[in-house]
């Protein structure tokens, strides 16, 4: 009994004795490498002089310090950066607004001086009949008010402060040089005209609107010498329009038969008149003038019509008139 389990026992060490011992696992390819990378710098650093490693320890540091600067700071000067270009930004802005500005205002005083013609015109006084006398020849490079390119000047001559006395020159068709040579006479005492102002005003005529100003030329008595007649060219500044009162509307019509001479004119009705009693009514009329160069022909006029502010006519008027003055 003995001898067998002996020589079981022996049999078992036999076999486990015959079976291969199992070895680790290799190492991989990557920690192999970095393995020999890293033995190969210790014995390189071994041999290295103490000098070496010292520069080596420095540069190893300064790289360190610098990595860390560039995360503490970088951002302050990137940040600083971006504000620098903001105030650049807003610099040119401020200087491309000022530019802007600068043409606005250039822009405005081209406008001030924009052209609107110039007029020739004639002064003269005689002291022995206590008269003024103007003179206006023509006009030269007048805009065009018209949507045909063209205007229908006029000129309208007054005094002030005084405006009673009014003159006007006859329409110059579709002109925007027009010759007008006309003559008119303000009889006023010479020691009167230090005071007064003369106005030359250039109208574009409308047939059915109101007239435009053109431009006009003030003349202070007192800034001129008429001991001699005075002839010269000037330019047209802007007319300022004369603003005036509200005083209703009336619907007119007129109709001219060139053959026989005739004008036809028909007073339709008012609107929207001024109150001129004490109840707040008026007792309206409407008076027809033909005047031929300042000078009045013929008048007629309506009946009136009491207690209204609204009145309907409904007359017609006619005045045999050539076509030569018609024009």
């Amino acid at each position: 009994m003995r001898l067998v389990s002996l020589h079981h026992h022996a049999r078992r060490e036999a076999e486990h004795e015959s079976e291969p011992a199992l070895s680790p696992p290799p190492p991989s390819h990557h920690s192999h490498n970095f393995n020999e990378m890293k033995n190969k710098f210790y014995n390189e650093l071994g041999h290295l002089p103490i000098g070496a490693m010292v520069v080596v320890v420095l540069a190893l540091v300064a790289c360190c310090a610098f990595c860390l600067y560039k995360k503490c700071f970088g951002g302050k000067k990137k940040a600083k950066k971006v504000r620098e270009r903001k105030g650049v930004r807003r610099v040119m802005k401020k200087e491309k607004e000022g530019e802007e500005q600068k043409e606005e205002v250039k822009q405005e005083e081209e406008k001030e001086k924009e052209l609107f013609g110039k007029l020739e015109y004639t002064l003269d006084y005689n002291f022995t009949e206590n008269q003024l006398i103007v003179g206006v020849l023509q006009a030269q490079d007048l805009p065009a008010m018209d949507i045909g390119g063209t205007s229908d000047p006029y000129v309208k001559v007054y005094m002030l402060p005084d405006k009673k006395k009014k003159f006007e020159t006859k329409v110059q068709r579709k002109n925007l040089c027009p010759v007008f040579n006309e003559t008119f006479i303000f009889k006023t005492p010479f020691n009167d005209l230090a005071g007064q102002t003369l106005v030359l005003q250039v109208f574009d005529f409308d047939r059915f609107g109101k007239h435009d100003v053109i431009g006009e030329i003030k003349i202070p008595m007192n800034s001129v010498d008429l001991c001699q007649p005075i002839h010269e060219w000037k330019d047209l500044v802007g007319g300022e329009k004369e603003e005036q009162e509200k005083l209703g509307d009336i619907c007119i019509s007129l109709r001219y038969v060139p053959t026989s001479g005739k004008l036809t004119v028909c007073v339709m009705e008012a609107k929207n008149l001024k109150k001129m009693d004490v109840g707040g009514l008026s007792d309206p009329f409407v008076k027809v003038v033909l005047q031929h160069n300042g000078k009045r022909l013929k008048k007629k006029k309506t009946t009136v019509k009491q207690n209204t502010l609204n009145p309907y006519f409904n007359e017609s008027f006619s005045f045999e008139i050539p076509f030569a003055q018609i024009q």
